[in-house]
């Protein structure tokens, strides 16, 4: 006889259908585990047998073969535990092999036989809700998984509970769906002294989903700007959420089952690898690109990363996907993210300043910037410098517009995006491309007559010309204009990049 149970392999937000077969057959005592299992998964059958133990069940003295199908799809993680003893429970008896067909089975098992949490939950639920079939998960993972929707979920969190709720012995409680965790905002723009230019430049960039990049000397206030952008953008959509937490899910770090309708902020340190950024590794798991999908990545100290991670970042800033390609898999990622970089002008950090000068310039500030591609920099929207504040600008009384005020403006002008976008996620300025970008951000003859000039004298390239008229239709939206005028296009033309000062 061989039983069957139904679980899933993760490739990125990908689940596919894996059927755990089991077969007990005549033979010398001995326990094997086929098709193509990692190291995890062929750990499982000590973590099978102890839990089993721990229940007062033995293995039978035969021949046991599981057989992971399809044979030539890489199977990786501890989830395989929870569908690898059903199916051996059901081969043995113990559990109606007919009953285990109608569900879709993940989670790890401990030594003592409870059932603990094992990351992708929430993307077997929705797999288990395409192939209307219930789910059986650890209850501590149970609230995430009813986010799948109107499903039968069966969260124990021991294998004896759940062997007796199979039994009808016991009745293990239905799971209530997880609660939207609080938003969490950072810090307020009230805390910003000065700053205009960088304070416009950052509500832009929150308006139309922009890229930007700030450069100033160290104090300036560059990070503390970063950290107020997620304060005053929009908090995400019931299907964004959903998008989100399943990276989160899969990432392992989604806790509580609370589905985030804030934003996320992913701030990698400058000494983070490749992998680390766009993802990899022997699982391919998603990167910092991936986790702060439809948020914000903050680079700070931009010319310190590693020159080569820099520019695996071009083709997720255009295509808002990274593809991760290995021998044994290839995944892909959702990365829609906004980037945010600050830098100095220098190494010193100090060009410029008459008081602090830099002995090297103009040289040192060009060997620091040309750490950083030019084919990156163009995809940066937005390039403003954030000067330093003298001591009686930081005495003075605090009189700037608090994020609350800021959020309403760029609430207005995403309602007025998404009213132009057919699609389901609603689409910011920055997404803006083909007919649309030609039908909603041209502007007047006169703004294309300043944008033809422009566009000769800064030699830009098209992408560059593009990205300018994504800009100035953000600037139009926030102005309540429904055509973009030469005053937009000049004031998007501002933010272009220019070379470094001596």
């Amino acid at each position: 006889m061989v039983a069957l149970v139904q679980t899933a392999a993760y490739l990125g937000l990908e689940a596919r259908p894996v059927e755990v077969q089991c077969q007990i057959a005549p033979g010398l005592p001995r326990f094997t585990i086929v098709g193509l299992p990692d190291k995890a998964v062929g750990e499982s059958r000590e973590r099978v047998q102890a839990a089993l133990s721990a229940m007062g069940l033995a293995l039978p003295p035969k021949r046991i073969t599981i057989n992971l199908s399809p044979a030539d799809l890489p199977k990786a993680g501890s989830h395989y535990d929870l569908p690898i003893a059903l199916a051996l429970l059901a081969a043995m008896g113990v559990v109606d092999a007919e009953e285990m067909t109608e569900w879709v089975a993940v989670g790890e098992l401990a030594l003592d036989g409870r059932i603990v949490p094992s990351p992708g939950v929430l993307l077997a639920a929705l797999h288990a809700s395409g192939l209307s079939k219930g789910l059986i998960c650890p209850t501590s993972q149970s609230s995430e998984a009813r986010w799948a929707g109107d499903i039968s979920i069966c969260a124990a969190n021991s294998l004896i509970a759940l062997l007796n709720h199979l039994k009808g012995t016991q009745r293990l409680p239905e799971p209530e769906r997880g609660e939207a965790a609080h938003i969490a905002t950072g810090p307020d723009l009230k805390q910003v002294k000065g700053q205009e230019s960088a304070r416009r430049a950052l509500e832009i960039a929150a308006a139309g989903g922009h890229n930007l990049l700030m450069t100033g000397p160290p104090g300036a206030g560059k990070s503390l700007l970063a950290a107020c952008l997620p304060g005053i953008l929009p908090e995400l959509t019931g299907p964004e959420a959903l998008e989100v937490s399943m990276v989160a899910s899969v990432a392992g770090t989604l806790e509580g089952g609370q589905i985030n309708r804030s934003r996320p902020f992913r701030s990698p340190h400058h000494s983070a690898s490749m992998a680390a950024l766009t993802g990899g590794g022997l699982r391919a798991r998603p990167g910092e690109v991936s986790l702060a999908h439809m948020g914000v990545l903050f680079l700070d100290e931009l010319p310190e990363f590693q020159r080569a991670v820099l520019d695996s970042l071009r083709q997720p800033l255009e295509t808002g996907r990274v593809e991760v390609a290995r021998a044994n898999a290839h995944v892909s990622y959702p990365a829609r993210v906004q980037l945010v970089a600050a830098m100095n002008p220098c190494r010193c950090g100090h060009l410029g300043d008459p008081a602090l000068a830099c002995s090297r310039a103009p040289r040192c500030a060009a060997d620091y910037q040309s750490k950083i591609s030019g084919p990156l920099l163009d995809r940066i929207d937005l390039h403003v410098e954030v000067a330093p504040l003298s001591a009686r600008e930081l005495a003075a009384p605090v009189n700037a517009e608090s994020s609350e005020e800021v959020a309403r403006r760029v609430k207005q002008a995403r309602i007025v995006q998404a009213a132009r976008s057919d699609a389901e996620t609603p689409q910011t300025n920055a997404m803006l491309d083909g007919d649309a970008l030609e039908t909603y951000a041209e502007p007047d003859q006169e703004g294309r007559d300043l944008l033809l000039q422009a566009a000769d004298k800064l030699h830009l390239s098209a992408r560059g010309y593009t990205r300018i008229l994504r800009v100035g239709r953000t600037i139009a939206d926030l102005a309540g204009a429904k055509q973009v005028s030469r005053a937009h296009i000049a004031e998007a033309l501002s933010y272009r990049r220019s070379p470094p000062r001596a």
